[in-house]
């Protein structure tokens, strides 16, 4: 059973007999039914009843109404109102914009907008590189998708995406500063092809980018997305980043060279198996390779990527001239024995605990898919000597929000034009930094995603390895 989540938490309102034994059969029953009692918020005491609202974590949406279902009829219990908490949250959107000064008189007026601003577009105008200095652009991202691989729901169309780009602003403003903004582009139907997929986003974005300091692309599904980020970075002069692919590949290499730290094992040495070969697998791989490892197998639904498969697209046939250097073959269970590393970013449950036993000794298991991992860590208790998920309800949760946040605060600041490798190799090496030596342990290995001095380290990191590569953009 799926463990209760704060995702699809409750509050219920209920009216309680103000009589002992009451607060207790409301705790079994919700108990009863496998639902977990978070809090219990402000209650209101009559004479012979009280009200009371408390906060349940249940583990699907069919959970809770099996709970709100499983106090009628207690006794001494009335419930008087519930809601779902996650879909409060998200009324009316998460964002808003907001004025940076007060327009409160006409000296305000004149100097915001007219006539004052006049004086503003004109210097732009005739220097327009100050356009990074005296508009949004100094501090405003785009956060692009096309809806076609949003979280694991995959091709749900931009609407329903945007809730999850509303979110990644969010995050952007509470853990960086940075003013992010959800672009979701309607880039065709079903019938499109990925190439012309790729062109219609590529476009839009080229339009809009006169607003924006960077780009942060989002849930673009494989192969598009691969296009669409190239193009950007060689068309636009200002910084693009796939977040899929990268941001997961930063946070995993930060943690894999924690997870090293404690099993005594070394980059070059490493066997390393990968199960998912879309955006996020094949940029894992890239940046491993960039730290030292040599030797991965890739695997997707078929199978594992190597030279000889005839049913390779494009991407995968490149990510197969540069990994497997053995050319083996078969199903992730005939590649898995005496690999040093499992890294899941691809479906539930595709993994099991003698899959673990045939690893070599010690293996580090990164189960990442959401919200069910390729193997939970339950099953791999005892086996595994570091593991992983990206989920929060368990350690070591490998999370994005570890590295976007700082490393576009970071590219903003230094005025960088690109995010070469070396900025995100420096921000795999400042999140795995903020895990001291002593408090390193298999169930420490990444810092949480509240660790508010995650995003100053990897700005700061980013900043300096931009201005290392020569890709920052001159100051006036």
């Amino acid at each position: 059973m799926v463990s209760p989540t704060a995702a699809f938490s409750v509050c219920i309102r209920v009216r309680l007999d103000n009589q002992p034994g009451s607060l207790g059969r409301l705790a079994a029953a919700i108990g009863g039914v496998g639902a977990n009692i978070v809090a219990l918020e402000g209650f209101e005491a009559k004479e012979d009843y009280l009200d009371e609202d408390l906060i349940v974590n249940c583990s699907s949406e069919q959970h809770i109404d099996e709970v709100v279902a499983s106090l009628d009829g207690v006794e001494g219990i009335e419930v008087l109102s519930w809601y779902d908490r996650t879909f409060d949250m998200h009324d009316g959107g998460k964002i808003e914009v907001l004025a940076r000064m007060d327009v409160a008189d006409r000296d305000d007026l004149s100097m915001a907008y007219t006539p004052g601003v006049a004086r503003v577009c004109t210097e732009i105008e005739r220097h327009p590189e100050r356009v990074h200095e005296l508009t949004i652009k100094k501090n405003t991202v785009a956060i692009v998708t096309d809806g076609t691989a949003v979280l694991g729901l995959g091709n749900i169309g931009p609407e329903a995406g945007l809730p999850v780009m509303e979110g990644k602003a969010l995050l952007f403003k509470n853990f960086a500063g940075v003013d992010g903004f959800p672009i979701c582009i309607d880039a065709g139907g079903p019938t499109i092809s990925d190439e012309e997929r790729a062109e219609v986003i590529i476009e839009t974005v080229k339009r809009i980018a006169p607003v924006f300091g960077g780009i942060n692309l989002e849930d673009i599904a494989a192969p598009a997305c691969f296009e669409v980020e190239d193009r950007l970075r060689a068309e636009l002069d200002i910084p693009v980043f796939h977040d899929d692919q990268h941001g997961t590949a930063v946070v995993t290499l930060a943690a894999l060279d924690n997870s090293l730290k404690i099993v005594g094992k070394h980059m070059a040495d490493l066997r390393v198996v990968i199960s998912g070969a879309g955006a996020a697998g094949v940029a894992i791989a890239k940046m491993l390779m960039t730290a030292g490892v040599t030797n991965i197998v890739a695997c997707d639904t078929k199978g594992a990527i190597h030279k000889g498969r005839t049913d390779l697209n494009i991407v995968k046939q490149k990510f197969a001239d540069i990994t497997n250097p053995e050319q083996i073959s078969g199903t992730i269970h005939d590649v898995l024995p005496g690999a040093d590393v499992f890294i899941g970013v691809s479906a539930p449950d595709v993994i099991d605990a003698d899959d673990l036993r045939k690893m070599a000794t010690d293996p580090i298991v990164f189960a990442m898919s959401n919200p069910n991992p390729e193997i939970r860590p339950e099953v791999a208790k005892g086996l595994a000597a570091v593991m992983a998920t990206g989920r929060s309800d368990y350690p070591n949760q490998i999370n994005n929000v570890l590295a976007f946040p700082g490393i576009f605060r970071g590219a903003l600041d230094a005025g960088a034009t690109d995010i070469t490798d070396h900025m995100k190799r420096a921000a795999a090496d400042a999140i795995a930094a903020a895990v001291s030596p002593e408090d390193l342990r298999p169930g420490f290995v990444i810092p949480s995603v509240f660790d508010l001095r995650v995003g100053e380290l990897v700005a700061t990191a980013v900043a300096e390895a931009a201005v290392a590569d020569g890709v920052c953009r001159p100051h006036r």
